[in-house]
């Protein structure tokens, strides 16, 4: 039995928003995800001398935090980073294995 809601799709699996780089900034893009009932959160491309245009995006987790995790996990655990595991389960048990031996020397230390 489906759940009426109106709108289309699994709601479930869906996110509210999408936070992208000025890398994904098109016309097209947003268009197509506001048809699907999520709020693009991407910056705007604009040329040297301009204005940005609309009110400023609130990032969540700032960009820095991202890729200074990614870079920790690049060092020596590079399959957490490419996702060679299939399984969540197996990725979960991974990325806590590699955090827990990132984090315990600075925390012990």
């Amino acid at each position: 039995m489906r759940l009426a809601n109106g709108k289309p799709g699994n709601p479930k699996r869906r996110p509210k928003t999408l936070v992208a780089d000025k890398g994904y900034d098109a016309k097209w893009l947003r268009h197509k995800l506001r048809t699907k009932g999520i709020r693009p959160q991407i910056k705007k491309q604009h040329l040297r001398g301009k204005q940005p245009k609309g009110r400023p995006i609130e990032e969540v987790v700032p960009r820095y935090q991202q890729e200074r995790s990614f870079s920790w996990f690049q060092r020596k655990y590079r399959r957490i980073v490419v996702r060679w595991e299939c399984l969540k389960l197996c990725f979960d048990a991974f990325l806590l294995l590699a955090t827990s031996y990132i984090w315990f020397p600075k925390l012990v230390g």
